[in-house]
């Protein structure tokens, strides 16, 4: 498993955490950046890390910005993508559970460091459940050729 990570200045906050959670989990990651608390704009680091997942050069994505609202809208633009907002350790799961979500956003003025580490953990150690959720994802697919 490969992972793309990137940030805005309000999510490097968290980035540091998240790598720790992958790094204990044994995932590969990349870093798209930003790596300074200077003022950039999310949706760059949304079109980096979603272009990466939609080619296949990595397999799941996490995003980070301020709120991780702004950062996720962005994702979703990005045909392929399903990106989950997550806000506590039931929402990362279901993510993955029953949306089976290829990258999750996190907010860094709303998270604290402790609760994003929890948050990947259980969106990277989660499973698809297949089945009803399978015929849901197959409709989402189908708006983005509408």
């Amino acid at each position: 498993m490969n992972v793309s990570i990137g940030c805005d200045h309000g999510g490097i906050v968290l980035k540091p955490a998240c790598i720790e959670a992958l790094e204990e989990l044994g995932i590969a990651y990349t870093d798209e950046g930003t790596f300074t608390t200077e003022s950039v704009d999310y949706p760059d680091y949304a079109e980096a890390v979603c272009k990466k997942v939609v080619s296949g050069e990595a397999d799941k994505g996490i995003l980070l910005c301020g709120t991780g609202i702004g950062i996720s809208i962005a994702a979703n633009k990005i045909k392929g993508i399903r990106c989950a907002h997550v806000t506590d350790e039931f929402c990362a799961q279901m993510a993955v559970e029953h949306n089976n979500a290829n990258v999750i956003a996190m907010g860094g003025r709303i998270t604290s460091p402790e609760q994003a580490k929890a948050f990947v953990k259980k969106f990277f150690t989660s499973e698809f459940a297949g089945g009803r959720h399978q015929r849901r994802i197959d409709k989402i697919t189908a708006l983005e050729r509408e």
